[in-house]
């Protein structure tokens, strides 16, 4: 289109051509896959909890396995899924921050359900009901920190990279 002199119509090369990382969903919708990924893993980790716990394992071994065990594959559903991102993670820049986040995030988890291990033993609780309880601390210590892992995780690991900005040619 042109007005006189000056032209309004803009050309496609003036646009920023889209960039890997415009496939990022828009943060309500990475919050929920990420609840859900997470919902994931936390029963993966269920199970391996309350199998070690029912095998005798202390609750410090347990729920450290148990936080592994769901870790692994939240990460690899996570970042695919909630985040868009594909191909090779690079190291410094995804994957240190995130075994960093996620490793307070089980630090925070392990450590209450070691400390409610130690508080229940003078309880001298059945079995099942020590594991149910050990259980819940488990549990709420990944409620308690899911927002926080949310927050850390989308605006450090998987920000979004710059834009690229293309010059505009004189016409």
């Amino acid at each position: 289109m042109h007005n006189g002199n000056v032209s309004t119509a803009t050309s496609a090369a003036e646009e920023p051509p889209p960039s890997s990382t415009d496939r990022r969903p828009r943060l309500l919708v990475r919050l929920f896959r990420a609840a859900t990924s997470s919902a994931l893993a936390t029963g993966i980790s269920q199970v391996s909890l309350i199998g070690l716990l029912w095998w005798g394992a202390a609750p410090a071994l347990a729920s450290a396995v148990a936080f592994v065990a769901g870790a692994i594959p939240n990460y690899f559903l996570a970042r695919r899924w909630a985040w868009g991102r594909r191909g090779t993670p690079a190291v410094r820049r995804e994957l240190l921050p995130y075994f960093l986040v996620i490793g307070l995030t089980g630090l925070a988890s392990v450590g209450l359900t070691t400390l409610a291990g130690h508080l229940t033993e003078p309880l001298e609780l059945s079995g099942f009901v020590r594991i149910i309880v050990l259980d819940a601390v488990f549990l709420a210590g990944y409620a308690i920190v899911f927002v926080m892992k949310f927050a850390l995780l989308d605006r450090i690991v998987f920000r979004r990279a710059g834009r690229i900005h293309v010059a505009k040619s004189p016409t």
